[in-house]
């Protein structure tokens, strides 16, 4: 049974993280101390059950807390080696755990247990921030507050500031919190109810204050040329220059992409401070850690040529990555791990908006909530006073501290697809449906294309969240369509990398019953519609420089004469040939370029559900619900193909295990041998 301390935490945590006015995504931590009874001694314990180690607010369970004996935790203080050794202090708290499992205990732990309250709240509020940032923040913070919040100077997060924090709030028995400088805020109380309201209270105070005594336009003025495009053309341009962005922001490690053009964003870059205030960078760890210290910033107005701008942002991508390398030499030690990376996660292009980066979508776009985030800070800050983060030197202290390196080292390791966009046409049903099931499976982000938007979007939503799947609408035959399609691809992750021809109809019938029509379906769809999806995909791969993936759904008809079939092998023998052409021409850009020959698959096929099924039953004489069996029956191994054994193949050829391979076909049909390729 969850002890009832335990469920009020969680209550209180959950409903302060769903706000993001609140704090930031896995931002902050939240504690209760309360008694147990010990399973050894059968005595009561008094314990400490606080946020454990990368969790979330939101989302936070009893799984997501660490357990600590609270008098173990306090004893603590005795052997406390100093500041410079502060970082020891993370190893002890094991040595204070009570029972197995659980999570494991972070850096604010001491600050949790420390402090003489039952509970206590540590969130980063943007409204908390702006004041922690002011650069007369001590004195703001009396003057909005009185004597009933007090102010923290700036100190690392770690074992030295919960003994700050305690310090402070017991010479100060009247507060119920405090500002600490250039990071966030922290509210106790002796039961959680009045610790939630304590959170509150600071933050709305903190909010009001901001609104009636901050002036207009802390940004500035706008700056002529720079305010936001129209929608349409604002998003038509994202995607114009978010393939070279993600190329550039991938130089070191293949990055998922997120863009963002919210008016917080949008006016923000409009305005004249901006270039200045871009430049400080953030200053709450949680923010720079995903942001990195700055972000890099176009500075062109709003309706420069695209041209100008991919140019520019060449040029400011090579000066960025030399700053970075200079900020890393400035301040590395020889203990310092090796710098991890030089390309920017944010880069903000006037009236068009935001692009974050990260090692998956989520990451991504957590890295651009936490640009918002920090927007709002520089906002308030300089609305009362001047934005004044960190020092550039604490920054990288955090940034390369040596348990940042080791929580980093903990991640699980990427999933083979990880950092990968990959979209399927003929993907709502199917093989396309069960190729898009494998690849988010091993860790692509996939775009469902479809001709019924409504499938793609259900098929979507089945495979996952938009983090990790989208529906499009994609008429294959309609060069506009196809675009069109592409363009919302690179919206919601960045790019492509791999890209799987799949969609397609089936008619069988002799030639001499074969229209004019229904030749030029099967080829509009398949051969016109495979070049389209093609020739866009190699667009924007060549435009990300990054390589990739281009897979034909073939068929064992492509080599094989059956009877009744003209137009629907023709066109399979068309895509058999686009991929050997194809292979020759985009190999040097290190696209690799390979095909699929299924054959008999039956069970969970559109394709045969839509009258091919019927039509082949007849042609072979065999009942429609046995073709399946009919198939396999003659093939080598007398074994029913599904569409999951095409999505393996698909991901064989583009898992990792075969990078130089390109130009070949893969027969998935059990062994036809009059389909062997020669």
């Amino acid at each position: 049974m969850t002890n009832p301390v335990v469920s009020d935490l969680l209550a209180r945590s959950n409903r302060l993280g769903a706000d993001p006015r609140n704090t930031n995504y896995a931002g902050g931590n939240t504690s209760a101390a309360g008694t147990e009874t010990d399973p050894v001694t059968g005595q009561p314990v008094e314990l400490l059950w606080v946020k454990g180690s990368g969790g979330d607010l939101g989302t936070l369970t009893e799984g997501g807390l660490a357990v600590l004996r609270l008098d173990r935790l306090r004893s603590l203080v005795d052997v406390y080696p100093g500041v410079d050794r502060e970082d020891e202090m993370v190893a002890a708290f094991d040595y204070c755990l009570h029972g197995r499992g659980g999570a494991a205990p972070s850096i604010d732990t001491a600050m949790h247990g420390l402090v003489r309250a039952a509970h206590v709240d540590h969130l980063h509020p943007d409204s908390g921030i702006a004041l922690a940032t002011a650069a007369d923040g001590e004195a703001l913070t009396r003057e909005c507050f009185g004597d009933r919040v007090v102010w923290v100077p700036w100190r690392r997060p770690g074992f030295q500031l919960g003994l700050d924090i305690a310090e402070i709030a017991e010479k100060n028995p009247q507060a119920i919190g405090a500002v600490l400088g250039g990071h966030g805020i922290t509210a106790w109380a002796d039961t959680s109810e009045q610790c939630e309201a304590n959170s509150l209270e600071i933050i709305a105070t903190a909010e009001q204050f901001l609104a009636e005594r901050g002036r207009p336009e802390p940004f500035g003025p706008v700056l002529p040329g720079f305010g936001a495009l129209p929608e349409a053309e604002r998003r038509a341009r994202a995607a114009a220059l978010f393939p070279v962005v993600r190329g550039l922001a991938s130089t070191d490690k293949p990055q998922v992409g997120h863009y963002t053009d919210t008016d917080v964003v949008l006016d923000f870059l409009a305005a004249a401070e901006h270039p200045r205030l871009a430049a400080l960078g953030t200053s709450c760890p949680d923010h720079f850690l995903r942001t990195k210290v700055r972000p890099l910033v176009v500075d062109l107005p709003a309706d420069a040529p695209v041209e100008d701008v991919l140019a520019r942002l060449r040029e400011l991508h090579e000066a960025y990555r030399a700053d970075y390398a200079a900020y890393y030499e400035r301040h590395a030690t020889p203990d310092s791990p090796a710098m991890r990376g030089a390309d920017p996660a944010i880069v903000l292009v006037p009236g068009v908006g935001m692009f974050s980066f990260g090692a998956n979508k989520q990451t991504a776009r957590v890295a651009g909530e936490f640009y918002v985030n920090a927007i709002n800070v520089m906002r308030g800050a300089e609305a009362v006073s001047t934005y004044a983060p960190i020092d550039e030197s604490e920054k990288f202290r955090i940034e390369y501290w040596a348990l940042e390196e080791a929580k980093l080292a903990r991640m699980p390791k990427p999933k083979p697809l990880a950092t990968r966009v990959a979209l399927v046409t003929g993907a709502a049903s199917g093989i396309g449906k069960a190729i898009a099931e494998r690849l988010a499976a091993e860790g692509a982000c996939v775009v469902v294309a479809d001709l019924d938007l409504a499938k793609a979007d259900a098929a979507a939503a089945g495979i996952g969240s938009s983090d990790v799947a989208v529906g499009v609408a994609a008429d294959v035959s309609d060069a506009g369509a196809v675009a069109a399609a592409f363009a919302e691809a690179v919206l919601a992750f960045g790019g492509v990398d791999l890209v799987v021809n799949n969609a397609g109809l089936s008619i069988s019938k002799p030639l001499l019953e074969t229209t004019e029509r229904d030749w030029d379906l099967q080829h509009d769809v398949m051969a016109k519609g495979s070049f389209l999806v093609s020739r866009e995909a190699a667009r924007i791969m060549i435009e990300q420089g990054m390589g990739g993936d281009l897979v034909y759904i073939s068929s064992k008809n492509s080599v094989f004469a059956g009877p009744n079939n003209i137009a629907y092998s023709a066109v399979k023998a068309d895509q058999a040939h686009q991929v050997r052409l194809l292979a020759a021409e985009l190999g040097p850009q290190q696209i690799r370029v390979n095909g699929i020959n299924p054959d008999g698959v039956v069970r969970g096929s559109g394709i045969f559900a839509g009258g091919w099924g019927a039509q082949r039953a007849a042609v072979y004489g065999v009942k429609e619900e046995e073709l399946g069996e009919y198939y396999a029956q003659r093939t080598l191994l007398k074994r029913e193909v599904l569409p999951e054994h095409v999505a393996d193949a698909v991901f064989a050829l583009t898992g990792g295990e075969l990078t130089r391979t390109t130009g070949l076909h893969v027969p998935v049909d059990s062994g036809v041998a009059a389909a062997f390729l020669r």
